[in-house]
């Protein structure tokens, strides 16, 4: 049976949390000589900042939680996802003793916070079809592992994970967090595994509003768990992670939920378009099935692209030395004017002889050719 004590840092339940000015008066009138702040105001037009913000970000979670289809104390607000990933990894992970599992290729920042916590890694790649491994990571979890990570839609390769891996491992994992990193999921036909709190209390939810919302410069991050481990989280971050600015927009934000899904079905249109003419194209090889908003593409020759694309100041992000992604460039989709100026550089590029493929033999699929996986665990 899970049990969040059990898995907590002994030291972090003692841990006695800063106190604000604004944890010990939640009001909003009166005279606030409580804080140090300046009461002489902020010289901005956009706003008066002069007072700090609400350190709990209550009136977000009050409204983001009816869209969630969650209760505001499941809700954690971080700086980015990054802030919820590392405050999981600290209030979790004894440095030497515990682990933490991930599953590349997957988004970096599992690795680096394990590192910079000084935590051992338990690395467990996705089969070539970029799905889990079920029986290899059931096979490398161990009594130490604290933390085991699963982003779906995958980053980098744009696919979902399957429900009933990610089950299975829920299930069987009953002394571990398994986190569901789900950045991409406005952009993939499937519930968000957020209904499902309730009935796994080790299951963690991860979304951010950088995606779909359009929001990537507030850096807002969402975090998604029972109410028991949001209130540890509450207890070691700092006092006020999210500024005023910040959470004023994102409660504008809120308000105009019609327009991000308008933005998704827009971009989702685009990635379908941008991908067919990819797949005409005869030095693409793969075009990796998406669930994103954006596509993992095998090139005849990556780097010569990567380095032309660059040349014509067209920005993509070369993945080809990542685990399972030889060859690949991933391609976020951009507005019609951008894809196409993308597309018309591919085509202007200068090729020497080269094989060429032909372009109806291009993969629109699964990446079968992909490097193999292969078993790598860090005591």
């Amino acid at each position: 049976m899970f049990t969040l004590t059990n898995l907590l840092r002994p030291h972090i339940l003692g841990i006695t949390p800063y106190s604000s000015a604004r944890d010990e008066y939640t009001g909003k009138e009166g005279v606030f000589l409580d804080a140090n702040e300046n009461p002489l105001g902020s010289a901005t037009p956009e706003g008066d900042y002069n007072r700090y913000p609400d350190p709990h970000q209550w009136a977000i979670k009050q409204k983001l939680a009816p869209i969630k289809g969650v209760r505001p104390e499941q809700i954690f607000l971080g700086n980015g996802s990054d802030e919820p990933i590392d405050l999981l990894v600290r209030a979790t992970c004894t440095p030497g003793k515990d682990n933490i599992l991930i599953m590349p290729p997957t988004y970096g920042m599992y690795e680096v916070s394990a590192n910079i916590n000084d935590v051992a890694l338990i690395k467990v790649p996705l089969t070539p079809a970029f799905q889990v491994d079920t029986d290899a990571v059931l096979k490398a979890i161990n009594a130490n592992t604290k933390l085991i990570w699963l982003c779906s839609p995958n980053n980098p390769s744009g696919n979902l994970l399957q429900e009933e891996a990610i089950r299975t491992i829920l299930e069987a994992a009953d002394h571990s967090l398994v986190i569901v990193d789900e950045a991409y999921i406005d952009f993939a036909d499937t519930p968000s595994w957020t209904n499902q709190l309730d009935q796994y209390p080790n299951l963690v939810v991860l979304q951010t509003f950088s995606k779909a919302w359009g929001l990537a410069a507030l850096r807002l991050g969402m975090c998604f768990a029972s109410e028991e481990l949001i209130g540890i989280m509450n207890k070691i971050k700092p006092p006020y992670n999210i500024s005023a600015p910040t959470q004023t927009l994102a409660l504008e934000a809120l308000d105009r939920e019609a327009e991000k899904d308008e933005m998704v079905t827009t971009i989702l249109t685009e990635r379908t378009n941008l991908a067919e003419i990819l797949r005409s194209l005869p030095f693409v090889q793969v075009i990796h099935p998406s669930d994103a908003n954006f596509l993992l593409v095998q090139f005849e020759d990556a780097k010569q692209t990567f380095e032309y694309l660059i040349e014509q100041q067209v920005i993509v992000r070369d993945r080809s030395k990542v685990k399972l992604c030889d060859g690949c460039l991933r391609i976020s989709i951009g507005t019609r004017a951008e894809n196409e100026r993308f597309v018309d550089t591919l085509r202007q590029m200068p090729r020497s002889s080269q094989a060429h493929v032909s372009g109806a033999d291009a993969s629109l699929g699964t990446g079968e050719d992909a490097t193999k996986p292969e078993f790598v665990s860090t005591p």
